[in-house]
């Protein structure tokens, strides 16, 4: 029988979420409620006309303050940075009250209400190889009619969608062309908080848009980003990410690129997210291989045992948690390769083939770079013994969110 969890307040990393349709990101640019204040004009002061000027030591010192670590990244990258505008045909929905027959004979129906209507989507995306392969965000190019795509020298393409995975909203796009600029990648198993982060793309429709920041955090997890039907673990960066830079690169200082900036939170102010580029390269390369993707599934819920997580546990559940670290097992779906390998709640994973694991996001990375028909040792403590159970996780089941 599963644990009634209502009222725990601790958030729960799932291995079972995903499936649920990718959100089609319109954006649309407003015009403005009020007019653009004019800016003052300030008086330009000239050097004195005899006042020498040594005009190469002077174009030296511009060429060396111009050339930082940003701009050369962004020099590098930049061309490699597409504009995605995608449309796709959204069926109406007539409220019963509009279509009534009364409400027509009284109003007239000169202008019948459409049936249909477009709608328009700006994203970002970048090219992973010189022969016109992409990678985007689903949310930018899910369910649409048309795909352009525009680099940044002017040049435009019809993008085909090759594949879409809207478990890690990434999507993959091909293009007809050749000798196209590239990115580098670079490695996001490794980063640090602190560390530089630089975002390309087009935010607001504004084209080729650069901003700087640092990473704040790693391994956010999907519920903490608040798209909790992403089976992701994100970058969290300060650099400003606004509507239209989904899809687009996060860099690092030597212009690698690092991950996909993907979301912003409506409640906060100056945090951004991004898909670690390791797992979209992954995601990306199935999808340009086979149009889709396999994400294994255990069928468990997990939470991070810390002292008080233990008590709050204890206090709300009939669960009795003695540790206060692992990774609590508090739901075993039916029927799950969990459920059939013998894993009960209460279970406190301790370590996966060996590898010690703290907390459910290292869990579910751990299960989601495996291969689908590999078993997985798993030691839990159960009722305060040590036990090994062999899992072997199957196919995320579709329509799962």
């Amino acid at each position: 029988m599963g644990l009634s969890l209502k009222k725990l307040t601790f958030s729960l990393t799932l291995l079972i979420i995903g499936g649920g349709v990718g959100v089609f990101c319109s954006r649309y640019l407003p015009s403005p409620k009020q007019p653009f204040q004019q800016l003052k004009t300030v008086p330009v002061i000239q050097p004195p006309a005899n006042l020498p000027v040594d005009r190469s030591v002077t174009a030296g010192i511009i060429q060396e303050r111009d050339r930082n670590f940003i701009a050369t990244a962004v020099e590098e990258v930049g061309p490699a940075v597409v504009r995605i505008n995608a449309t796709r045909k959204v069926t109406n929905q007539i409220p019963e009250a509009l279509d009534n027959p009364l409400f027509r004979r009284f109003f007239g129906d000169e202008q019948p209400i459409p049936d249909e209507r477009v709608e328009r989507g700006t994203g970002s995306g970048f090219i992973l190889s010189a022969d016109g392969h992409l990678v985007t965000n689903a949310h930018v190019v899910a369910d649409t009619d048309t795909v352009q795509v525009t680099l940044k020298d002017g040049r435009s393409f019809e993008g085909k969608v090759v594949g879409v995975d809207t478990v890690t909203d990434v999507a993959a796009v091909k293009i007809k062309a050749q000798n196209l600029p590239q990115v580098r990648i670079g490695n996001s198993n490794n980063l640090i908080p602190g560390e530089w982060a630089i975002a390309i793309g087009n935010p607001l429709g504004l084209d080729n848009t650069v901003t700087i920041g640092i990473i704040s955090a790693t391994d956010r997890s999907s519920a903490q980003v608040g798209v909790p039907d992403k089976r992701v673990t994100f970058i969290q960066t300060d650099a400003a990410i606004n509507p239209g830079n989904s899809g687009g690169p996060l860099l690092n200082a030597q212009g690698e690129v690092i991950g996909v900036n993907t979301a912003i939170r409506s409640d906060a102010q100056g945090l951004g997210f991004a898909i670690p580029i390791q797992t979209a390269a992954r995601v990306a390369n199935q999808l340009f291989t086979k149009g889709s993707v396999d994400h294994p599934f255990l069928g468990i819920k997990m939470v991070d045992l810390t002292s008080a997580t233990k008590d709050q546990v204890n206090q709300e559940t009939d669960l009795n948690v003695k540790q206060n670290s692992g990774v609590l097992i508090v739901e075993v779906l039916r029927k799950s390769p969990s459920a059939q390998a013998g894993l009960k709640e209460g279970d406190v994973i301790q370590k996966i083939n060996n590898t010690p694991v703290k907390k459910a996001s290292e869990v579910q990375q751990y299960v989601e770079s495996m291969t689908l028909g590999t078993t997985l040792a798993m030691e839990v403590k159960r009722n305060g013994k040590t036990q090994v159970v062999q899992v072997k996780p199957g196919a995320f089941p579709e329509g799962r969110g």
